[in-house]
């Protein structure tokens, strides 16, 4: 699969551009802040609905604009297709296959994969849960595109179980008063279970590629190894702490963590009641990177915690190539050879020659090594060249 033109109206920088891409290796080049990014991120959106730089869809919408419009043809097999997206800043989004509009925005996935490596991807070891939450889920959101509507289910239903807590908590409600919550705890437990099976289940297929590819590109001998770290197995995970205890899981037997899940969610309803927030559920859990017998936040060099997350990177590239039907998904590297030493560079190219369609964005050519010999565009102040 590849992508063979890429149409953008009012997206970020782009009042409208378009661009005509090939197979092989595409080289997008040009001084920092142009647009270079922009039009990566537009790629990639359609992997998960969701960009890898911002939370919300609201900052891709060029300023002063009320919608946007993503455009990409792709190329697969024999077969073409048109995928469109439009963002609305007043209204519903809404989404195009082949000219056709999409009953839901989230019918337009499972059309194209894509992994994409970035500067900020150092966040996914370095910094905390909510970045490794969101590399997983984008991930399996592309594995199995449903899920896109199981996420967002479980936030509406976190978000309503949040709001009767904490009316809980200011009213001082409790016994058979509280049997409204009760109902939107198996609602939680439904649609969590199902969360924190597909996490873990990614997980260890990860792990695998995870190891070999971190023992081709960096110069350490520490092996990699990742575990999700639950709070349904009592673990307690705070934004920017450290967890009180392990609470490691490896089952992905649904049955069995919507088990724990429920004793859980019982033991902690009084701790619930007295904070006003729900305090069990994969919003609370987080993906454990550790490198030899140490967690890699906080003791992987900057060089280690890069040859981490690029590892994490292509581990997601070779199982999407091995049980998608699309074939080879499309490989991004924003801006991440100026941050990597030249033995790294070399080995990075080595990796990733023979994907079929690679989109590469640099500030500096010679950044670039000479083996990803490319097709290249210029970009500048958001107008694209040749060459």
């Amino acid at each position: 699969m590849y992508v063979k033109k890429v149409r953008l109206t009012n997206f970020r920088n782009y009042k409208w551009t378009e661009l005509e891409l090939f197979p092989g290796v595409n080289l997008l080049h040009g001084p920092n802040g142009q647009g270079k990014t922009n039009l990566v991120e537009a790629i990639n959106f359609f992997g998960s609905l969701s960009s890898h730089r911002v939370a919300g869809l609201t900052p891709l919408i060029k300023q002063g604009e009320e919608t946007a419009i993503i455009s990409l043809e792709l190329a697969h097999d024999e077969r073409e297709l048109l995928l469109e997206f439009e963002l609305n800043s007043d209204s519903t989004n809404r989404a195009r296959l082949n000219k056709s509009p999409v009953a839901k925005t989230k019918d337009i996935l499972g059309y194209l994969n894509s992994v994409i490596f970035a500067p900020e991807d150092l966040d996914i070891v370095k910094r905390d849960p909510t970045n490794r939450r969101a590399f997983i889920d984008q991930l399996i959101v592309q594995f199995t595109p449903r899920m896109l509507g199981v996420y967002s289910d479980f936030d509406r239903v976190l978000k309503q179980r949040n709001t009767l807590l904490k009316s809980a908590r200011a009213t001082g409600t409790k016994g058979n008063a509280l049997s409204t919550l009760s109902a939107w705890d198996e609602s939680l437990i439904s649609l969590g279970s199902e969360i924190i099976a597909a996490r873990v289940n990614i997980a260890q297929k990860l792990e695998p590629g995870l190891i070999a590819n971190y023992k081709a590109i960096a110069k350490s001998n520490n092996e990699p190894k990742m575990f999700i770290r639950s709070s349904i197995n009592g673990a307690s995970v705070n934004e920017g702490e450290e967890p009180e205890g392990k609470g490691y899981l490896e089952t992905t037997d649904r049955e069995q963590i919507a088990r724990l899940f429920r004793e859980t969610l019982e033991r902690t309803r009084p701790k619930e009641l007295e904070r006003g927030i729900t305090l069990v559920g994969p919003h609370r859990d987080d993906l454990v990177l550790i490198l030899g017998s140490l967690p890699a936040k906080g003791y992987a060099s900057h060089g280690e915690s890069w040859s981490y997350a690029l590892a994490l990177r292509l581990a997601s590239l070779e199982i999407l190539k091995a049980e998608s039907r699309l074939g080879d998904p499309i490989l991004i590297l924003d801006d991440v050879f100026a941050e990597l030493d030249s033995d790294r560079r070399a080995k990075l190219a080595e990796l990733v020659l023979g994907n079929e369609q690679v989109i590469i964005t640099a500030a500096v050519i010679e950044d670039v090594p000479e083996a990803l010999s490319a097709k290249r565009f210029s970009v500048v102040a958001g107008e694209i060249t040749n060459g």
